[in-house]
């Protein structure tokens, strides 16, 4: 889809919008106009007759008076009533339209995203499995191209995990386990299996000791890796990654931090969005479903814990995750 296929509903919608609130309106002013002028019509009709029958009587004028003003003012307060109801539902509606229009925009990006996801690690493992099968080749050589097949295998893994996780999460359907969690040596772990896959990009762990948390061992290591997989993924290559584990005020402080573009301030909040991802994905360069990032504030809130995204100085990005104690 091309940058501007997703804009031109959205434009559509808006003007149709636009142009039948418009028309609304001015019926419903030319309903006032009209309902306005019967009721002076009217007045001036029983003025005419009262004063033919009953000529000076200042009591008959006041009583008319007295039902024009009245019925004046019953048009201005349900025309004003109608006014917000209709102006409430249009505006609701409308939220409600392009929110569909962007959720099917994302969706239609995750399609795409997803199939080279998929695609690329099968394509990469066949590769050399049929490298490993036709020829003959050392030893180092047929470790290097097993290695490669195993990371490859694991990515794949690691993807079809993320869907069915953002799934079970996005309607309640996972059971979360309660227990205590070494939550430094889980960091620790994570951090070791990302150098070991990732050699070539410099980490600086900081974690503390004896750091503990009640959990779910499972969401929180994929918390961890989630983080620092979207680190690497956006920061240039050779640049570091930071990731630190801090006692704060109230619980441990998990933070990744890389120096990647970074984010723009009206996209930051977007991110934890499902399918949302920076950019669209004719320019976008990165891999990625949009799902990372959603599923760690998932993870993030199952546990009581407030996850944001702020600037790195001078470039990049840091997530930041507070945990109650």
């Amino acid at each position: 889809m091309t940058p501007s296929g997703g804009k031109g509903p959205i434009r559509l919608a808006t003007v149709v919008f636009w142009v039948l609130l418009c028309y609304i309106i001015a019926a419903l002013v030319w309903w006032l106009i009209s309902l306005e002028r019967q009721n002076a019509a009217i007045r001036d009709l029983y003025y005419e007759r009262y004063e033919h029958l009953r000529p000076g009587d200042a009591s008959v004028r006041s009583f008319i008076s007295f039902q024009y003003q009245r019925n004046f003012r019953k048009y201005i307060y349900e025309g004003a009533t109608f006014f917000v109801l209709i102006l409430f539902g249009a505006v609701y509606i409308y939220r409600l339209v392009r929110r569909q229009f962007r959720l099917q925009q994302q969706q239609q990006n995750f399609m795409m995203a997803i199939t080279h996801e998929l695609k690329t690690p099968l394509s990469v493992a066949r590769l050399n499995l049929e490298t490993l099968q036709r020829r003959q080749l050392q030893e180092e050589q047929r470790q290097r191209l097993m290695s490669a097949t195993l990371q490859e295998t694991l990515r794949l893994d690691t993807l079809i995990n993320n869907i069915l996780l953002s799934s079970q999460l996005d309607d309640d359907a996972y059971r979360l386990t309660r227990e205590e969690v070494d939550f430094s040596g889980l960091v620790h772990d994570v951090l070791q299996a990302f150098s070991a896959r990732y050699p070539d990009r410099p980490l600086h762990p900081d974690i503390s000791p004896e750091m503990d948390l009640q959990g779910d061992p499972l969401l929180l290591g994929l918390l961890v890796s989630n983080l620092v997989e979207n680190a690497n993924k956006y920061a240039p290559k050779g640049t570091p990654v930071w990731c630190s584990l801090k006692r704060g005020e109230r619980g441990p402080v998990l933070e990744v931090r890389d120096e990647g573009p970074g984010v723009p301030d009206e996209e930051k909040k977007r991110v934890f969005e499902k399918f949302y991802r920076v950019g669209n994905e004719q320019t976008r360069r990165t891999k990625g479903t949009g799902l990372g990032l959603f599923i760690c504030s998932r993870i993030a809130r199952a546990h009581d814990a407030a996850i944001s995204l702020t600037d790195n100085a001078p470039t990049g990005a840091t997530f930041t995750v507070r945990f109650k104690a």
